[in-house]
């Protein structure tokens, strides 16, 4: 409850005082912590409740879907009198009323979609998403870069399926400017890009991408909105559920400007299930968070982490967290023991009782309390009952979900998937191209083998006809050297018949003419077969 400009969050159950978290504290970052159904989402939703009544936004997760009735008023009952008037709310103004409330939903299913674009969420936490090994992780860094060279865009995961399959076949090219790429990497990267989009984390990357400026809205009355992300199917896959996570903390780090110590936050962020977000990550990975969280306060974005345990979060990072709620926690076991005796060591000491013992004894919706003074510093560990949320408790039938979606003033913007023409388009195109020109050059290579072949059969055929035809001549010459020889022995038969038959005919009469006649006959055809030959 937002009273007298503070986060009135609880009541000391000891000396009755309300207890505060100071506006100008609030971005110092919080831990809410304690065990199952000790009251923990009672606190997010009355802290949520109370930034937004100080014209802050909130961005948070429903892992449970009982984060929802914040969108309508609370409803009375004889439960909810008693806690009004044990911590005298009525006269501090207290009224049930509904929030501002804007959901989102990475599958556009109980929200407007939550996406962004391959290249923003960058190879660092994809290689995480993905499962990568730190050597396939640099690979993939090699990839955003020749990817950024050239100029292809990265926006959803077909994009980043085709620029993989890209470089693996130019991997003899790009290997000698970047460094070896073992196919076996490439190719496992691309199973797990594949296995990423059958689990349906492909419906994360594309376009509209969120803008960060539409978390930080106020409404008309000056209230801060307060984010949504329904997170009930996402948390089923803690590795899609922490990484989108984490991209949103380190969105809000890279574009929220330096604002220093301001007199309130830009906007809070509360991550639920927060164990998730460190379990099994590696050092670096730790590192950029730890450096996150140290930094992004100066930006004006408080960041309240919610888990079971305090040593969930590691000690880093706990050291960051100013505020601290912790309800109960249980030791069943001595290693649980001595997560609860770390737990109490980390609040400064209350002489009044004994922490350790307080924490384990608190009841639901109570818990050990310690926020930031004015100078900053932590307070005496207090025990404290929370207060109750002017909100509704529980989720929302679907039709009050679908009617707070659709008249959203960013519905318009956000609930139709762009897809730009970017990488994929752009080396299908490259490989359409190629096989074209493949085909047309193999269709090139037949027509000039078909040609080549027609070429040398009619070359085959004009030598055929040639012969033929030389053969032809020849014959058609010989029949007419024959002819004429025919004829000329004929004629020169004839010719020297009659002039040796007269000469034969002037000296021995007729038997002269007959002999002399066949002489010059035999005569005539000698000469003649003399001079053309046989």
């Amino acid at each position: 409850m937002f009273y007298n400009e503070k986060v009135w969050a609880a009541v000391d159950m000891d000396t009755q005082e309300k207890v505060y978290i100071l506006p100008k504290m609030a971005n110092r970052h919080g831990l809410i912590a304690g065990a199952t159904g000790t009251g923990k989402t009672i606190t997010l939703k009355v802290l949520a409740e109370s930034f937004s009544d100080m014209g802050v936004p909130v961005f948070l997760s429903d892992v449970k879907g009982d984060l929802a009735g914040m969108i309508l008023p609370g409803v009375d009952s004889e439960n909810m009198q008693k806690r009004i008037a044990r911590f005298g709310l009525t006269p501090a103004g207290f009224q049930y009323e509904a929030y501002p409330t804007q959901f989102w939903d990475i599958d556009g299913k109980k929200g407007l979609p939550l996406r962004t674009t391959i290249s923003e969420f960058g190879p660092t936490l994809l290689g995480r998403l993905l499962g990568l090994t730190q050597l396939q992780t640099d690979i993939l860094t090699i990839i955003f870069r020749i990817a950024d060279e050239e100029n292809l865009l990265l926006l959803d995961t077909k994009d980043l399926r085709a620029m993989v399959q890209y470089v693996a076949e130019n991997n003899k090219k790009y290997s000698s400017e970047y460094g070896n790429m073992a196919t076996a990497s490439l190719n496992a990267i691309l199973r797990s890009v594949v296995a990423l989009e059958t689990a349906g984390g492909d419906t994360f990357f594309g376009e509209p991408a969120i803008d960060i400026a539409d978390f930080l809205r106020t409404n008309s009355v000056g209230r801060g909105m307060i984010n949504i992300l329904d997170a009930e199917s996402t948390i089923q896959n803690p590795l899609i559920y922490s990484t989108f996570m984490l991209f949103m903390l380190s969105e809000l780090f890279e574009q929220m400007p330096e604002v220093g110590d301001p007199e309130k936050p830009k906007m809070v962020f509360f991550f639920d299930e927060a164990h998730l977000l460190f379990n099994g990550a590696p050092k670096a990975l730790i590192e950029k968070i730890e450096q996150v969280v140290k930094l992004i306060r100066s930006k004006g974005i408080g960041v309240y982490f919610i888990t079971q345990n305090p040593s969930d979060i590691p000690d880093a990072v706990l050291a960051q967290l100013g505020h601290k709620v912790e309800h109960a926690l249980h030791a069943y076991t001595p290693s649980e023991e001595k997560k609860v005796k770390a737990a109490a060591a980390s609040f400064r000491v209350n002489p009044s009782f004994d922490t350790i013992e307080a924490l384990q004894s608190l009841g639901t919706g109570e818990a050990l309390i310690s926020f930031l003074d004015r100078d900053g510093k932590p307070e005496v560990v207090r025990r404290c009952a929370v207060l109750p949320p002017a909100s509704r408790m529980g989720t929302i039938d679907e039709t009050a979900r679908l009617a707070a979606i659709v008249s959203s003033d960013l519905c318009g913007k956000y609930d139709e998937t762009i897809d730009r023409d970017s990488a994929y388009e752009f080396l299908k195109r490259l490989t359409d191209e190629a096989t074209a020109n493949a085909a047309r050059a193999a269709e090139e290579a037949e027509a000039a083998k078909l040609a080549e072949k027609e070429a040398k059969e009619q070359a085959k055929l004009a030598e055929k006809e040639a012969l033929a035809k030389a053969r032809a001549e020849e014959k058609a010459k010989k029949d007419q050297e024959r002819i004429v020889k025919s004829v000329g022995r004929t004629t020169a038969g004839t010719l020297g018949r009659e002039v040796g038959g007269a000469v034969g005919k002037s000296f021995m009469g007729s038997f002269g003419k007959r002999v002399g006649g066949n002489v010059g006959a035999a005569l005539g055809r000698g000469i003649l077969d003399t001079l053309f030959g046989k």
